[in-house]
């Protein structure tokens, strides 16, 4: 696949995700120039300072000329704030400007492309790229974020296939591995390998946080707790607007879960001096090796 020539790339949320994939193009030689926009100031500051952006804009400035020539847009914002933007940029983009999104949910963003976006629809592409860590801001973005990450796009029948292919060269510039997956699907499994981790990981901080001794239980937690918990620093709003998303297929795995936390507590009553429980946690540790094995180097969140 040849390299992209992208004149203009937009990026609204100049985070980790949108800040790492504008250094990625621009490592590559596959950018000319990069606005950013956003709604913090200080964070706009810091994406032209570090080479991010060539030119910001707050959300109320006139960002709106900008558009006219993009060659790509990406909207790398909480999934609850997409369609705002969509429904903002709509009037202002080029006949041949591409759109594109990063959001860990994908129904519900592309439903609100499809109602917001108009004849500019069919240039929307849906893309989750897996990868990212606990920490957000333009000042986490780094350019190899997505070297040997999986980038999943969720394309509908109207997408168009020239729109589907400069977003894919875009991202395996950026050095990941693209792969396609129906949207609904892409849903339903991340529910349960993404969305459901964030879920525990905050509810046993909040868990504990609400304990009148919280201190002492804190005092003692060590690296085990640090571990289990890294996901509970993930920033608030954009997962708590993953949560709402996708709160159907959330709840469903939250149930299976629980009903998981019972055969274990099952387990643990049988009177077999532990030899069930022990067969029940090796296959856990036995699937999660072969899981490692075959993943080796890809610890996205």
């Amino acid at each position: 696949m040849s390299a992209p020539s992208l004149s203009k790339l937009v990026v609204f949320g100049v985070g980790l995700i949108g800040g790492s994939f504008a250094l990625a193009l621009r490592q590559a030689g596959a950018v000319r120039e990069v606005i950013g926009i956003g709604r913090d100031p200080s964070n706009l500051e810091t994406a032209r300072r570090s080479g991010i952006a060539d030119r910001t804009y707050s959300s109320q400035d006139k960002w709106q000329r900008e558009l006219a020539d993009a060659d790509l847009v990406l909207a790398a914002v909480p999934v609850g704030q997409m369609r705002g933007v969509f429904a903002q940029i709509a009037p202002h983009l080029g006949a041949h400007s591409v759109i594109t999104d990063a959001g860990s949910t994908k129904q519900d963003v592309i439903a609100a492309a499809r109602a917001t976006l108009g004849s500019a629809f069919a240039r929307y592409v849906p893309a989750h790229p897996i990868a990212g860590t606990e920490h957000s801001g333009a000042a986490a973005a780094f350019d190899t974020l997505f070297e040997g990450r999986s980038v999943l796009l969720t394309p509908v029948t109207e997408t168009a296939a020239q729109a589907i292919a400069l977003v894919e060269a875009c991202w395996v510039a950026c050095g990941a591995r693209v792969a396609r997956l129906d949207a609904a699907r892409h849903d339903q499994l991340f529910a349960a390998v993404s969305h459901l981790p964030h879920a525990l990981a905050f509810g046993l901080v909040g868990a504990l946080a609400g304990r009148p001794d919280r201190d002492e239980y804190f005092r003692h937690a060590a690296s085990g707790f640090r571990d289990f918990t890294r996901l509970a620093s993930s920033h608030p709003e954009m997962w708590r607007d993953i949560f709402v998303a996708n709160r159907t297929a959330l709840r469903a795995e939250l149930v299976a879960y629980g009903a998981e936390l019972e055969r274990i507590g099952r387990l643990l009553d049988q009177d077999d001096g532990g030899a069930a429980l022990a067969a029940y946690l090796a296959a856990a540790r036995d699937a999660r090796v072969a899981w490692l094995r075959a993943h080796a180097g890809d610890d996205a969140v």
